[in-house]
């Protein structure tokens, strides 16, 4: 059986064996969180001084029943909107986006809404809570650019309707008790239960069912790198756990590999 390496191992003796592992690894998959995005300025929800911590999450099925919940989900929408638009794809972003470029990387699947993976270069992302940059209306399924959206919303509009049909648009990102999206749900277990490699990175590993995924994979015979902040609980399964910087943990392992950000 293969030695786990621990947090507590040295990060050159971390960062190189994932250099082994991507090495030896044919169907590589990255799993990213809220914490790959945190290195490009923008808040986790859960932080202190994130969204949350100043607004209840509005659940999908109160959004259609509630003009108080929809109200509540724009203003939330509006205050976080500036740090969303402002972002920069970081060294994280950019190592996952080289890896994939030389052959090292099968697929992106993300819980991240803010679109940094495709601005950085990667060409297969997997959305799995879908995204910030467009809205939705909930009747005829017309997209409407955010930016437009936002304009009506700092002109004093509560709750932007559909101009087509008068229905009630959403961002078109995944709300606590929205189905995600089926298509997208399938590729990622696909992907997860036939790697041989998963980076799970910057994710808590507890919302469900997207967090389960990297645990498919495990219990399917990949191996399992975690790269996060704090404590997950896939930490005792995982093969290397490294508690440090993405962006800088992923270019050590880009050298590794003979592989740079700017290539």
């Amino acid at each position: 059986m293969e030695e786990k390496v621990s947090p507590d191992a040295g990060s050159a003796a971390l960062t190189a064996r994932i250099g082994r592992f991507f090495g030896e690894s044919e169907r590589a998959v990255a799993f990213t969180g809220a914490g790959i995005s945190t290195e490009s300025g923008i808040a986790d929800f859960r932080s202190p001084g994130g969204v949350w911590s100043r607004y209840q999450p509005v659940l999908f099925q109160d959004f259609l029943a509630s003009a108080a919940a929809r109200r509540r989900y724009w203003q939330m929408k509006k205050e976080g909107y500036r740090e969303l638009r402002s972002a920069k794809p970081n060294a994280g972003h950019r190592a996952l986006a080289r890896l994939e470029s030389a052959g090292r990387l099968q697929a992106v699947i993300t819980q991240n809404i803010d679109g940094l993976h495709q601005d950085a270069g990667s060409s297969r992302v997997l959305e799995l809570h879908g995204t910030s940059r467009h809205c939705v209306c909930l009747g005829c399924d017309a997209r409407y650019d955010p930016d437009l959206i936002q304009e009506r919303l700092e002109a004093g509009v509560e709750i932007p309707l559909c101009d087509r049909c008068g229905a009630f648009l959403k961002s078109a990102t995944i709300s606590f008790g929205q189905a995600l999206p089926a298509t997208v749900l399938r590729e990622a277990i696909d992907l997860c239960t036939g790697a041989d490699l998963v980076l799970a990175l910057g994710s808590s590993l507890v919302v469900e069912p997207a967090a389960s995924l990297p645990l498919q994979a495990k219990q399917s015979g990949a191996r399992l790198v975690i790269i996060n902040r704090t404590e997950t609980p896939l930490d005792d399964i995982a093969d290397v756990v490294l508690r440090e910087s993405i962006g800088e943990s992923l270019t050590r392992v880009l050298g590794h590999l003979g592989l740079d950000l700017a290539s």
